[in-house]
């Protein structure tokens, strides 16, 4: 694996990690450490292990052997790509967060509502949102958790233009409020909006990491110079 960190404020530490589906090993990855100070966007091919390794350092799943290990103390919030709704109100999907955080307020609910622009939709049905509703209301429960570390599985897949604007802005908000955020993505130019620092994973290695600029300019392995030449293509 290609390396090119800088010294970190805050990282992630992955030692020794396997992660097996089925017999099949997900996740194989001897030494790798991840920021957790600045955006980072993880990138790869369908099927390498972005959203089993998102999983993994939120805890949500456990490795076979290894250990993930944080330099600071970590309060996550994820949000996958298909994150299921209760069949109630968006604003009684929201204050779910609330049985895990009682200091939450109503006035808190309602302040985030706004913030995510679905005010004026919090008595309509969560399962019959838009796909952007939904992601902006899976947002509006990140935001109540007030994590330091905010995870996003594919945060803007299937949205049209505008509502991958807005999700992007709050993206943003998260960075500028202390939340920092790693996020996998197949959109280029997105990671290239958001992101400073790249992981690059395929086939469930970690195979080359680094600043945005430098990885975009003049990948070092055959594995990112191929995936990015194949997704430039198909843009």
């Amino acid at each position: 694996m290609v390396n090119t960190s800088p010294e970190f404020e805050k990282f992630i530490e992955l030692k020794d990690i396997i992660v097996k589906s089925n017999g099949r090993t997900i996740l194989k990855i001897s030494h790798a450490i991840i920021p957790a100070d600045r955006i980072t966007a993880c990138i790869g091919p369908n099927g390498a292990g972005k959203t089993t390794l998102l999983k993994l350092i939120d805890g949500l799943i456990k490795p076979d052997s290894g250990t993930v290990s944080y330099s600071f103390k970590p309060k996550i919030a994820l949000v996958l790509h298909h994150t299921p709704m209760i069949k109630a109100s968006a604003i009684t999907n929201l204050r779910m967060v609330c049985d895990v955080d009682s200091s939450i307020t109503e006035s808190d609910i309602n302040r985030v509502m706004e913030e995510v622009g679905l005010s004026k939709l919090g008595k309509s049905p969560a399962h019959k949102l838009s796909a952007g509703e939904r992601q902006k209301l899976c947002l509006g429960r990140a935001i109540l958790q007030k994590p330091n570390l905010v995870l996003l599985d594919e945060p803007t897949a299937n949205l049209d233009p505008n509502t991958t604007e807005q999700v992007e802005d709050l993206i943003r908000q998260f960075d500028q409020q202390g939340s920092e955020v790693l996020f996998s993505s197949h959109q280029l130019a997105q990671v290239q909006r958001l992101a400073e620092y790249i992981i690059f994973i395929d086939q469930g290695e970690i195979k080359e990491k680094g600043p945005v600029g430098p990885f975009f300019a003049n990948p070092q392995t055959p594995a990112a110079k191929r995936y990015l030449h194949q997704e430039l293509l198909a843009d």
